[in-house]
């Protein structure tokens, strides 16, 4: 049966229907000239009158056919009605027989955009596979670039999207996800991050993305961003109580405070402000974050060095850690004045909050044998270190606990991400170290990872091959590997936090 769907509904035969239309409307035309000849035969004696009538056809009868299709009308839409209906039902058969093939998604034969019309739906249901999934992000037009003998598009072209039908299915077996926080203008650093870590790791996982703007996302952004991503992507509106200045702050008083910041990297910013303030306070409580357990953050313009050749995800859950990084260097004093006075409130305040096996050494030693006999400058108990959130990898939980809540809330009423600069690695950082048991804490010293001006890279010659990483370390020509390089506050973290690690702790994964 199947084979005798296939073949009436095959592209080829899909331009009977066509061809048998034309052909029917020859037909109605010879039968209604008929009918008119007929009749008009029937009622004249005289031969030598249909003679002369019939040799000026085109003068006499055309003008009856034309009255003739009009009280004949109905024979002739049933006529062509049929062969319509014929044509649908071969164009169904073929959209049902072929809805599974790998590189085809029936989405992509609309011209129009998503939506909920009954005929969306309709090709919504063909074009579901046998688990009832279907992926919603597809070209409109339904070019397929990767179909042998596929028409290869000029620059020209009118086609505007090249998705192609593919599997988003997550592979990971966490409940994790990895989040942008990224403007429509950020586009080129974001594919760039994204082509990275998706290279690196994810295509392997399939974990899906969420991305974060305080504007709604614009349609070049969400098609292709959605077209790097193996995985399903989210796109979400932060709400303007959750980006901007909360009621408290003094309007005045904080653009004084920027006038006289102009000389603090980024102190001349609001949206820096309301970036890291969201980013310390409201990111983890976003809607669509509330699904998921785990996170792994990524900025614009960032990029993985190595194969990560492990899930990062499950390997801090069956580690029992909550916490991981790359990079711990120390902050900029001056846009953090008197952040370490309001932590030591904090900590006053609230004492239960404080974890017994804390890394508060690691955040307030200044021995200066620790590395290279240097030390940050520093006016207060803390020494500056802190972990570059621009990665990090965490317990979502964590965030949602009361001790951060109530160490978050303490910090926002105080006023400094907005009075001062405070940047949000700082203040993670010290959360991180002050709440969390230590061992909690992992450093991913085997990923590869560049933000400008740093980047961390293995010391290992053995796992740079293995993980085929494309850093370079101290010693070889444009070295900006500074795991073990001033400022680093790694060996900090050696001495007073979890220490180094000389096992693995997960098996490598050979894809």
């Amino acid at each position: 049966m199947r084979n005798i769907l296939e073949f009436v509904s095959s592209p080829a035969l899909l331009t009977l229907p066509s061809m048998l239309a034309i052909l029917s409307y020859i037909r109605a035309e010879q039968d209604l000239s008929g009918i008119i000849l007929t009749k008009y035969q029937t009622s004249t004696s005289q031969k030598s009158v249909f003679s002369n009538i019939s040799s000026n056809f085109h003068d006499y009868i055309a003008p009856r056919i034309f009255l003739s299709r009009i009280l004949f009308a109905p024979y002739y839409s049933i006529m062509i009605g049929r062969f319509i209906i014929v044509g649908l039902l071969a164009l169904v058969a073929y959209l049902q027989l072929h809805k599974n093939d790998p590189l085809y998604n029936f989405n992509s034969l609309l011209l129009l955009q998503l939506n909920n019309s009954p005929w969306q739906q309709f090709l919504d249901y063909l074009s579901k596979d046998s688990s009832g999934n279907y992926d919603p992000v597809i070209s409109k037009y339904g070019y397929n670039p990767l179909a042998k003998k596929q028409q290869k598009l000029s620059s020209n072209s009118y086609y505007e999207t090249l998705f192609t039908g593919r599997n988003r299915t997550q592979i990971g077996r966490e409940n994790a996800t990895i989040v942008m926080l990224a403007r429509n203008s950020d586009l080129k650093g974001a594919l760039q991050s994204m082509r990275s870590l998706e290279d690196r790791f994810n295509n392997h996982y399939r974990y899906p993305w969420v991305f974060l703007n305080d504007k709604p996302f614009d349609s070049e952004f969400i098609m292709q961003t959605s077209a790097m991503a193996s995985g399903q992507t989210f796109y979400e509106l932060i709400p303007e109580e959750d980006w901007n200045p909360p009621p408290h702050i003094d309007k005045k008083k904080l653009e004084r405070n920027i006038e006289k910041s102009q000389h603090i990297i980024y102190g001349f910013s609001h949206s820096y402000r309301n970036m890291c303030h969201f980013n310390l306070g409201y990111f983890y409580r976003q809607k669509r974050l509330l699904d998921y357990e785990w996170y792994f953050r990524v900025e614009p313009d960032v990029e993985y060095m190595c194969d990560f050749m492990y899930d990062p995800f499950e390997l801090l859950r069956t580690t029992n850690k909550t916490y991981g990084f790359t990079i711990t260097i120390p902050e900029y004093q001056e846009t953090i004045p008197t952040l370490w006075d309001t932590v030591e409130d904090f900590m006053e305040k609230f004492p239960q909050h404080l974890h017994p096996n804390n890394a508060l050494d690691f955040i307030t030693t200044n021995d200066s044998d620790v590395f290279f006999h240097t030390v940050a400058k520093s006016d207060s108990r803390y020494n500056m270190c802190h972990f570059w959130s621009n990665f990090e990898i965490a317990n979502l939980d964590f965030f949602r606990s009361q001790a951060y809540a109530d160490y978050f809330d303490h910090l926002d009423k105080a006023g400094g991400f907005y009075y001062e600069r405070w940047g949000d690695a700082p203040v993670h950082s010290i959360g991180v170290a002050l709440l969390l048991d230590k061992n909690a804490i992992h450093h991913f010293d085997d990923i590869g990872y560049h933000h400008p001006p740093y980047m961390a890279c293995p010391q290992s010659e053995e796992v740079r091959t293995i993980k085929r990483c494309i850093c370079k370390i101290e010693g070889e020509k444009d070295a900006k590997g500074m795991d073990v390089l001033p400022p680093s506050c790694l060996p900090r973290w050696w001495r007073y936090g979890s220490g180094k690690k000389f096992l693995n702790e997960h098996p490598y994964e050979l894809h």
